[in-house]
């Protein structure tokens, strides 16, 4: 049977890296997951990251919904519109979505990412 999952557990084991040279604007940030759950189209868990930014481009099926936690972030689409998240707030980055994601100050979110049509 499956566990429920609770995210006041304990964290599970962390996976660190950095977004590729290619993507970054100026010096790549350290990113830290760790990934509560997985199971085929669906993974979600906890996220942090130093300040830093790097272009985004989502494939045409892959969709995230985000609580952040603390710290604040910015989302620019390709027109240089964007849109700020700080503490309590939530968003969804929409599949096929592109742009750039800058942390501005250190941030850590709750995410959930599907892929697949929804």
């Amino acid at each position: 049977m499956p566990e429920l999952i609770h995210f006041s557990d304990p964290l599970p084991v962390p996976v660190e890296d950095r977004p590729s040279a290619e993507r970054c604007i100026g010096i790549a940030p350290l990113r830290t997951t760790w990934s509560r759950y997985e199971s085929g189209a669906m993974d979600c868990g906890e996220w942090a990251c130093e300040p830093g930014a790097w272009k985004i481009a989502f494939h045409e099926e892959h969709h995230e919904f985000f609580h952040v936690l603390a710290g604040r972030l910015r989302i620019h689409d390709e027109t240089g519109v964007f849109r700020e998240f700080g503490p309590g707030d939530a968003g969804v980055i929409p599949a096929g979505f592109t742009g750039i994601f800058e942390v501005i100050e250190p941030v850590r979110k709750r995410y959930v990412m599907i892929d697949g049509q929804v």
